[in-house]
Order: structure tokens, then C-alpha cells, then sequence
């Protein structure tokens, strides 16, 4: 599909885990990334892996770095610093985070980003760790970040608050050159910003040629959805079930007529791989009914569409899914005539 780059995983991690990286580096021409610790170990476990690219990272909040990684700013600092300059010396193109940056003191921040861009760092990598930031806060997070270095700038965003891609777009409107994000939004706790929606605000909204082939995002989303067992909900943007779904009467009718009326007139299902579905139930009006009895084959008066739409309506207010084929058992039952069939 053209990504960029693909962070395949935390190759010290386990042997399991080295191969799975070694496995992806060696089967595509794309960017593969490995992830390491600021330890030495850490940063040779990824480049052994054959990785193009070793991301660092080490706490830089001081609740990280009090209770979990036990060191004072200084040592992190010095640390961060030389792993930056063991993957350069690697000879491999170097990202470096320092975790939890909407939680850390700014001074502190501007800091350890001006020493590991001194030493090398092609890329700081902007996370939002524990997902708390808002766009506007994450915003200027990414601009004084963009101010403080010559390394192109990546953001890392989490969706405790439901705020990751939106946050990752607003990184790009701040100067960022990158984003990182995941399928269906699949990360730890409430996940992270997600692929599809990242890519297709950035083509759709702000008319950005991003390289992706677009068409097979639903694709990939079911892929992923059966791999990892994580049910991806019907109502999730550009890939849920229901996303380009219309039951509401008014809706449908206007989609019918023209799509842009009711659905975002720059993003369409063709556009990621999906379809259109007009959905029937209890909210359901006759344009959608008479659509699926067109398409059955039935040739309805306007009585017995509304008819047949007041069938719908009192089936779907029983909290029961209404199929197409109840639409023709309800048309069968009402004896609507078919079209006759013309034969040669």
C-alpha cells in the first residue's frame, strides 16, 4: 500500500520477536523500524535485526523517570545521548523519544531534544504516552519541538481520550513530517491514532497526496481484525460496518439523490475499498424501501411501498435486524407484483 515506514516490533524483546523483525526487514523494499531501549543491548539487538531504522527512547516526565525508570534527568539525558550515537555509528537513520513529552517539564524537554539532535538523531519522535493531551496543548508541544531541533519531527498520540488522530493531524498542522499510527487504532490501553483515519483526514480534508493506495484500507482493516481478535466496532470511522451504512429516511432519501448531501462530500467508500449500504430498520424511509424492492425485482405502487415501509418500521422497533429478504417475504406476503421478465 505504500507505507512509509513499518515499526515491526522490539526485536530484544524475545528471539520470537528478533526473527519476526528480521523476517519483515528482509521481505520488503519499505522503511522497517526496530524499537530499543537507551541500552546498548537494546540498540544491537535492532540493528542485528537488519532494521533501516533504530527508534530510542527513555522517560523524560519526572514520574517516569522517579518510579519507573529510576534515574535523575541528567543520566537521562546522558543516556538518550549515547544511544543516539551508537545507532549513528551503526550506520542505520536514528529516532529518538523522549516518552511521555506531554507529561514532561517543557524546559526539560526542549533540553534533551537539543542534546540528541546535537548528537544525530535524524528524527524526535513527539509521544503522547498516557493519551492526555489535547490539540491545542499538542500543538505547541509540537511546535516548540519543531523550533528546538534540525531532525525532522514524528508524533506518537494515544486515544485515552479519544483524541489520537486528531491530535496526530495536529502534530502535521505544527510542523511534523510524520505520524505514527496503527490498524483500527490497535495499541496499548485505548489503543493509538489509527492508519485509516490519519490517512484518509490527511488525503480527504486537507487534499495531501500521501502515496497510499487508499483502496485497500478496508481491506487491511479486516485482515487485521482477524489476526489480532479485535473486533473493530460497527460505528469506527472509514472502516466500521456501518461507516457508509444510511437507515435514517432522511438520509437515505438525500444519499440517493446525492451522496454529498449526507455523507462528508471528500471521502467516499470507493476511496478506501467499502461500500454503501442503505440499512433498514426502524428509522427506515420508503426511498430505501423502494430501492430494495427495485433490486428484488418487485415493480410497487406508492401505496405499497409505505405499506411495506410500515412493515419495516414496526419489525426494526422490535430491536431486530431487518434483511433484505424480509423485505421480499413482506412483499411476497402483500402480493406486489415482479417485473416481468423480458426473455430472448
Amino acid at each position: 500500500m505504500n507505507t512509509h515506514v513499518i515499526e515491526a516490533g522490539f526485536p530484544v524483546n524475545s528471539d520470537a520477536e528478533f526473527e519476526a523483525v528480521s523476517d519483515i526487514a528482509a521481505a520488503t523494499d519499505t522503511t522497517v523500524c526496530g524499537l530499543a531501549r537507551v541500552v546498548e543491548g537494546d540498540i544491537d539487538a535492532a540493528v542485528d535485526s537488519g532494521v533501516e531504522m533504530v527508534h530510542v527512547f527513555v522517560s523524560t516526565s519526572d514520574v517516569q523517570l522517579e518510579d519507573s525508570m529510576h534515574a535523575t534527568r541528567q543520566e537521562a539525558k546522558q543516556r538518550a545521548v549515547a544511544a543516539v550515537e551508537q545507532v549513528k555509528d551503526a550506520g542505520v537513520e536514528c529516532m529518538f523519544s523522549p516518552m511521555d513529552a506531554t507529561r514532561t517539564d517543557p524546559d526539560y524537554l526542549r533540553e534533551i531534544v537539543e542534546a540528541v539532535s546535537d548528537a544525530g538523531t535524524d528524527w524526535i519522535n513527539i509521544p503522547d504516552t498516557c493519551g492526555v493531551a489535547m490539540p491545542t496543548s499538542f500543538g505547541k508541544t509540537v511546535k516548540a519541538v519543531v523550533e528546538a531541533t534540525d531532525a525532522r519531527v514524528d508524533v506518537h498520540t494515544h486515544d485515552d481520550f479519544g483524541m489520537a488522530a486528531a491530535n496526530a493531524v495536529t502534530g502535521f498542522e505544527n510542523g511534523a513530517e510524520q505520524a505514527q499510527v496503527s490498524v483500527n487504532g490497535i495499541g496499548e490501553r485505548a489503543g493509538n491514532a489509527a492508519y485509516e483515519e490519519v490517512v484518509m483526514a490527511v488525503e480527504s480534508v486537507y487534499g495531501v497526496d500521501t502515496g497510499i493506495d487508499t483502496t485497500q484500507i478496508t481491506k487491511l482493516a479486516r485482515i487485521v481484525e482477524e489476526a489480532s481478535d479485535i473486533p473493530v466496532p460497527a460505528n469506527k470511522p472509514v472502516t466500521g460496518r456501518n461507516a457508509f451504512a444510511h437507515e435514517s429516511g432522511i438520509h437515505a432519501a438525500g444519499v440517493i439523490e446525492n451522496a454529498d448531501t449526507f455523507e462528508t462530500g471528500v471521502m467516499t467508500p470507493e476511496m478506501v475499498g467499502a461500500e454503501r449500504e442503505f440499512v433498514l430498520g426502524k428509522h427506515t424511509g420508503t426511498h430505501s424501501v423502494r430501492k430494495h424492492l427495485v433490486e428484488a425485482g418487485f415493480d410497487p405502487s406508492d401505496s405499497e411501498v409505505r405499506r411495506i415501509t410500515k412493515r419495516v418500521k414496526e419489525y426494526g422497533s422490535g430491536k431486530r435486524q431487518v434483511t433484505a429478504g424480509d423485505v421480499e417475504r413482506f412483499a411476497e406476503e402483500a402480493d406486489i407484483d415482479r417485473e416481468e421478465e423480458v426473455r430472448i
